[in-house]
């Protein structure tokens, strides 16, 4: 069964760094882009930071400078470095990846379960 599994969470002081990690695990032919999502309540999932296979990488204007975005192909990983915290980078913060389950297959995207980020003092 493939599945994303989060980790690293919590709650941090404005100004504090946390880093998220994000593990696929299953049968998995090959990952294509990976992308950190966040949802605050009463607002829409927005992308946070996205990654190619080859590293190319994005941010949402919120975040440049302050987050970095890192995968390890081996060991398909990927990893959100998050410095100088802010209370509105409070949220629900999800992993998801294209995956490709099998040579010559579809891609599809597969979630995380979410990991709450709380920035407060």
């Amino acid at each position: 069964q493939v599945q994303l599994a989060e980790s690293g969470g919590g709650l941090v002081q404005p100004g504090g760094s946390l880093r998220l990690s994000c593990a696929a695990s299953g049968s998995i032919f090959r990952i294509n882009r990976m992308g950190w999502y966040r949802q605050a309540p009463g607002k829409q999932r927005e992308l946070v930071a996205a990654i190619t296979r080859g590293g190319s990488t994005n941010y949402v204007d919120s975040v440049k400078g302050r987050f970095t975005i890192s995968r390890d192909n081996a060991k398909n990983t990927v990893a959100l470095q998050m410095n100088s915290l802010k209370p509105e980078d409070t949220a629900v913060y999800y992993c998801k990846a294209g995956l490709i389950l099998v040579l010559g297959g579809l891609e599809y995207d597969y979630w995380g379960q979410g990991t709450q980020v709380t920035v407060s003092s």
